[in-house]
């Protein structure tokens, strides 16, 4: 390996292709490189490389061989570090953001402020987060003499420490929010970390490296490693020096990680699919209703776990709900993500848009009534979808059960509370449910009965200090915030006599 990163050296570049990150250097690939394609065109926005097994061996050794000296620094000096690359994407945020918007397709406004924008923010708020307070006293024990020892009072300690090395696996719909999401609070609690990203978009991954290493993260703190085989993914949860994996993607695919973990008994994060239901009751105010669902359409393309894509509407406002629905998703602009005015960009892939079709087709097949959308975009390239919204749906459709990630709502009428909650909780996923209603008590009453990690009331809004998970299929773990931290920790108990 070659090739020492360090402020100004930049991302090396070979024929326009990206190398990996390796203890601190940047290493060609043993198995070559493969096409990061820009959805929006389906032209080449650059290589990536394809890693070894051996290569990702080299990249967790790299991180163990890191992990006891950045442990042992001092929270200031990680702080620092964490500050130092807010500010790097902070200067560099215009091409950051070009790139994001490239190789995701998202549109000009999302790849500035909730991509890169959100990544920054996300630095910024670890290099705080280096210096919360690690320890919490717990109150004097008095024991009696017995077996254990003499009569006594005991102090003790909870004390949070570092995991260990990391493997941070992330999405493809946000390449640059969800890795500063993992990244940031593992390294301001001492861990270390291996990165895998999406193999659709990796490229800013490696940009983020690029700023960590010249904001002065010493050699092997981070790593990144990619391919378009599934062989990396699974060398890097697999290796025997990885503590921890923290993955954002499919069920599915969670689960196959989980057994690999369990195996291992590897620490786990999990933030897995979503099939969030919007219970919208006949006191509810629609415009504010149709804008937050409306967003399904638009927001990433669909392309986001929490959207509420599965809308539970009471039969008093089920037809001017669906009617409002049908005006939002007409009047969205879909088209190529660069050009000022469009609103709805393209989904990932032409096998992700592919897949999107087959439930619109499946759907229709299933009884449901297409109201808006379901053809293709009449345009030459790129992977577009059309905003879609389906009505008269019944709870036992697929389209109405399954994860479809793209820019479909289907519509489900419901008679009486009971009957909104015991559908929005008949569901594998429980990660975010919403409850639009004008009685803001029984909203809140709502809320707690729903099985699901988060619960929107009136309101589609995140709290970024929150803890935010899924229940069920969606997902093990909280993260976000302090909730972060802790998820990126073990837990010590210190006991001493008084």
């Amino acid at each position: 390996m070659t090739g020492r990163a360090g402020a100004g050296a930049g991302v090396s570049e070979v024929a326009g292709a990206r190398r990996l990150f390796i203890g601190g250097e940047w290493a060609e690939p043993e198995l070559g490189y493969y096409d990061v394609l820009n959805p929006a065109t389906e032209e080449v926005v650059g290589r990536a490389p394809e890693a070894s097994r051996a290569q990702v061996a080299a990249a967790v050794d790299a991180a163990r061989d890191a992990f006891e000296g950045w442990s042992r620094t001092a929270p200031e000096e990680r702080a620092a570090v964490l500050d130092r690359t807010a500010a790097v994407l902070r200067r560099e945020f215009a091409g950051y953001a070009e790139l994001a918007q490239a190789e995701s397709g998202a549109t000009a406004g999302t790849a500035r402020g909730m991509q890169v924008g959100v990544a920054a923010a996300r630095f910024r708020r670890y290099a705080r987060g280096a210096l919360e307070p690690l320890e919490t006293g717990l109150p004097p024990q008095v024991n009696e003499a017995g077996p254990l020892g003499k009569a006594g009072v005991l102090g003790a300690l909870a004390v949070r420490r570092p995991v260990g090395v990391v493997a941070c696996i992330t999405s493809y719909n946000n390449p640059w929010a969800n890795p500063a999401g993992k990244v940031a609070p593992a390294l301001a609690m001492g861990n270390t970390v291996v990165v895998k990203p999406a193999p659709q978009d990796p490229l800013s991954v490696y940009r983020m490296a690029e700023a960590l290493a010249e904001a002065g993260a010493p050699p092997g703190v981070v790593n990144v490693v990619t391919g378009a085989r599934p062989e990396v993914g699974e060398a890097v949860v697999a290796a025997d020096g990885v503590d921890m994996v923290s993955f954002t993607g499919s069920t599915a695919v969670g689960q196959r990680i989980a057994e690999v973990c369990g195996r291992g008994m590897k620490r786990q994060l999990m933030e897995l699919g979503g099939k969030g239901a919007a219970l919208v009751f006949d006191d509810a105010d629609l415009r504010s209703a149709v804008a937050g669902i409306g967003t399904t359409f638009s927001f990433y393309s669909g392309q986001i776990c929490t959207a509420p894509t599965r809308v539970l509407a009471q039969r008093g406002i089920y037809r001017r709900l669906v009617e409002g629905l049908a005006r939002y998703a007409e009047q969205l602009t879909v088209g190529d993500p660069r050009e000022r005015g469009t609103v709805v960009g393209p989904v990932i892939s032409a096998a992700h848009r592919d897949r999107i079709e087959s439930y619109v087709a499946l759907a229709a097949e299933e009884g449901a009534r297409l109201v808006t959308g379901g053809e293709r975009p009449a345009r030459e390239r790129g992977f577009y979808v059309a905003p879609t919204l389906f009505a008269d749906c019944t709870h036992a459709m697929r389209v109405v059960r399954e994860e479809i990630f793209g820019p479909v709502v289907a519509v489900v009428p419901f008679d009486d509370e009971e009957e909104g909650i015991a559908l929005a909780n008949d569901s594998d996923y429980g990660l975010l449910d919403y409850v639009w209603s004008g009685d803001v008590a029984r909203a809140f009453r709502v809320a707690g009965r729903l099985r699901a990690g988060g619960v929107g009331v009136n309101t589609i809004g995140r709290h970024m200090e929150a803890p935010f998970g899924g229940f069920k299929r969606s997902g093990v773990g909280r993260d976000v915030g302090s909730y972060a931290l802790h998820a990126y920790s073990e837990l010590q108990s210190i006991v001493w006599p008084g």
